[in-house]
């Protein structure tokens, strides 16, 4: 298992570095991360490369530690250590995809529990810092123990934040970095703290964006785009997933994932969720009756034990019929209390709705969800699928989850597909939908429906 997870930390590297920068000697043998010596030398070549006179470059740099690691491998073993390791750079890779995916970025494992992201890029201090939030959220989250299966592991990070400025090298930024580090594991009431130097910018306040988003929620501004699928082979248009994004006149846009982040500060995660399910539903009623909506279900939904009769009401509330319905969880939300979301997931069957497990391959693939929850579909995570044109093990890996979905009548949709070969190898393997870059990325509403319009489109 270590290998997958290794092999999925190698691709997403080389998509966010040159692929000279990817050399096997200078690279993490655990992780696939750049190493130290690499990543001092990525950002030296980036400040080579930038134009003389047109100020530093521009940089922002985030030193992740893991506090009590050691207690890791002390009670579970080296072996489980070493897995929640290649999780968190996992993680950390793949939230910077989804947050950096505009910018030139990095990501380092420098040693034991001490990771590094750095991203190419002018932000501004406040949306840095929520970044930084945002990820030592995710880092916190349970990691599955491949040792005792019931059990989950759970890390403490803490993070160090900086912007280069005029002069910096990277042994003055990795220098910065490690002090303002020592300095939070001396103030234990510290998760994240910003090196000297930083030259603050006006902007947001923890409390007024919190603030922020609750007067998004009332005012309807927080946008609903919708992901196309479609049928592999036939590339027939099936229905859409509902995705979140947030517009923040001074931070920028700000995904779904960062979105549940701040509204989980102010104890509003269930309300945020309801906005965005009632305003992709209310879209989705006029779309043909034959497409699909896909809604992504959180922890705090599946906790409650009302939730399948509550969205019951609400999907009655909008006319659009629960039988269209895909419910999207996570594996994240399955390490909580496996009981209460089983119970609340066999509700929600008997209503009709359709089952998913979002991002399959992107954590610890526990089996055991799928003998004992109603799953109707796995969704394959892009990360499975980017090298099963190139790496024999990749292929055999992408067959292996083929067969088991098959053999219990699960059907398979392959997510991030971006190449017409990509697409073939999914069909000829037997899955049934897809979505990606390839045909359509996240649209509006307005946009979607007349997608929906033209009917089957041309592959």
């Amino acid at each position: 298992m270590l290998a997958i997870f290794k092999a999925q930390a190698d691709k997403e590297q080389q998509k966010a570095t040159r692929p000279n920068e990817m050399n096997e000697e200078s690279r993490d043998k655990l992780t696939g991360l750049l190493g130290p010596e690499q990543a001092r030398e990525t950002i030296s070549r980036w400040q080579e490369d930038w134009p003389r006179g047109a100020g530093a470059c521009p940089m922002h740099a985030m030193l992740i530690t893991l506090g009590r690691f050691d207690t890791v491998n002390v009670a579970f073993g080296e072996s489980v250590g070493d897995g929640a390791l290649v999780e968190v750079a996992h993680r950390i890779q793949h939230f910077a995809g989804d947050e950096l995916e505009s910018s030139v970025w990095l990501a380092a494992r420098l040693s034991g529990g001490n990771f590094l992201l750095v991203a190419r890029e002018e932000c501004s201090r406040e949306r840095w810092q929520w970044l930084a939030e945002a990820l030592a959220d995710a880092l916190a989250m349970p990691i599955a123990n491949a040792v005792v299966a019931s059990s989950s592991l759970r890390l403490w990070p803490r993070i160090a934040l900086m912007r280069a400025i005029e002069g910096d090298t990277a042994s003055t930024i990795f220098d910065r970095l490690a002090e303002t580090a020592a300095a939070i594991r001396e103030d234990g009431g510290r998760r994240i703290a910003w090196s000297n130097g930083f030259a603050a910018r006006s902007g947001r306040s923890t409390h007024e964006l919190e603030a922020d988003l609750l007067a998004a929620i009332d005012r309807d501004e927080i946008e609903i785009l919708f992901q196309p699928q479609f049928a592999l082979g036939s590339e027939e248009l099936v229905g859409a997933e509902a995705l979140a994004r947030w517009q923040h006149p001074q931070l920028g846009r700000i995904s779904a994932g960062v979105l549940f982040q701040i509204a989980e500060r102010v104890d509003h995660v269930a309300q945020l969720s309801r906005h965005i399910a009632d305003r992709a539903l209310q879209a989705a009623t006029s779309w043909p009756a034959h497409l699909r909506l896909s809604l992504n279900v959180t922890p705090a939904d599946l906790s409650a034990d009302s939730f399948a009769m509550e969205f019951a009401r609400l999907t009655e509330r909008t006319g659009f019929s629960l039988s269209r319905v895909t419910l999207e969880i996570t594996e994240q939300v399955l390490l909580g209390d496996l009981e209460r979301v089983s119970h609340t997931l066999d509700q929600c069957k008997m209503l009709d709705l359709t089952i998913a497990l979002d991002d399959f391959g992107a954590g610890f693939c526990n089996f055991r969800y799928l003998k004992v929850l109603p799953i109707d579909l796995i969704k394959l995570d892009r990360s499975m699928n980017e090298g099963v044109l190139e790496d024999e093990r990749d292929r055999a890996v992408f067959r292996a989850i083929m067969a088991m979905a098959q053999a219990l009548d699960i059907g398979i949709v392959v997510e991030g597909v971006e190449t017409p070969a990509q697409r073939a190898f999914a069909a000829e393997e037997g899955a049934r939908y897809y979505q990606g870059f390839l045909r359509a990325e996240p649209i509006s509403a307005a946009q979607f429906l007349a997608l929906a319009a033209q009917g089957r489109q041309a592959a």
